[in-house]
């Protein structure tokens, strides 16, 4: 059996606040579990590209009687997302010890942390909204949405030939509140049990084959009216890329642990602080965000 060393303790501590970290990650992202990740356990440096493959598009042959194969030479394309967003949150612990003793203290530290690198990535992803040009955007700044307006989004989206599957329409607040009061969508007798749901439990739910979800961090321009840049995608519409970050030196007092959740990915740091006499404690993502298929989203604009 091993002995119980103050490298072992120091390593455990590190392993458990990581272990705490991530779950709470994921659970506070919107975009971020929408999207399409991509991550892989290498070891990446901030600037560096990642390249992702997308499908070509190919045509059928009608091969008639006496007749031969037409090869085709489809072109792969490319989406570069580069990784340049290194993100942290960094808090200080004075009695470490004491955390560890009692796990509530140590959820209380991280949350923050965890939250605050969470608003980042959402807030990257949504303000992507602008580079979705394919696809002419849709509403007023300004002006409540209609039902006409969701009608439009999605029938954008078919045209656009979006595998079938999941669509979602992420909204702001005053978006979502104005959908909710849209007649025909909240009252039992013109939408049922949805209607219901939408009067009592205050959920949209499903709408124009949409699963509607609000974020907080819906970017906002203009100043009278206001723009707000709702969001009608499918997951391939953009890609969030994440990648390990490298250990510390050794020797020099850092100890880092990975937690890896799924296709996410982040670094915990610990280290000691002598002019506090307080352990220091970093969580740190690196990752990069981007457009891959132009017209599998549209801008619905409110």
């Amino acid at each position: 059996m091993p002995s119980i060393t103050s490298a072992n303790v120091a390593n455990a501590i590190v392993k458990l606040v990581a272990a705490d970290a991530l779950p709470a990650l994921v659970g506070n992202l919107v975009m971020g579990n929408l999207v399409n990740r991509d991550y892989e356990p290498v070891l990446a440096q901030a600037g560096d590209t990642v390249n992702v493959p997308i499908a070509p598009q190919m045509v059928a042959n009608n091969l008639a009687e006496g007749g031969s194969v037409q090869a085709q030479n489809p072109s792969l394309a490319n989406a570069q997302i580069v990784l340049n967003n290194h993100v942290e949150a960094t808090f200080v612990i004075p009695d470490v010890t004491k955390v560890i003793a009692v796990p509530d203290l140590l959820k209380v530290y991280m949350q923050p942390a965890v939250v605050a690198i969470a608003e980042k990535i959402e807030s990257d992803l949504l303000n992507l909204y602008a580079g979705f040009t394919s696809n002419t955007p849709l509403g007023t700044a300004g002006t409540p949405i209609t039902e006409a307006v969701l009608d439009q989004a999605e029938t954008a989206l078919f045209q656009a030939k979006v595998p079938a599957g999941s669509k979602y329409l992420v909204v702001d607040a005053a978006t979502y509140s104005q959908m909710r009061q849209i007649p025909r969508f909240s009252e039992f007798h013109t939408a049922g049990e949805a209607g219901l749901r939408t009067m009592i439990d205050g959920t949209i739910g499903k709408l124009k084959d949409f699963y509607v979800i609000r974020s907080q961090y819906i970017p906002k321009t203009g100043s009278s009216p206001v723009n707000t840049h709702n969001l009608a995608f499918v997951k391939d519409a953009i890609g969030l890329v994440v990648r390990r970050l490298p250990q510390p030196l050794a020797g020099t007092g850092a100890i880092a642990e990975y937690a890896e959740f799924g296709n996410f990915g982040m670094r915990v740091t610990m280290s000691y602080q002598p002019n506090t006499l307080s352990q220091q404690f970093t969580v740190d993502v690196l990752y990069g965000c981007a457009v891959l298929r132009n017209n599998h989203a549209v801008q619905v604009n409110s």
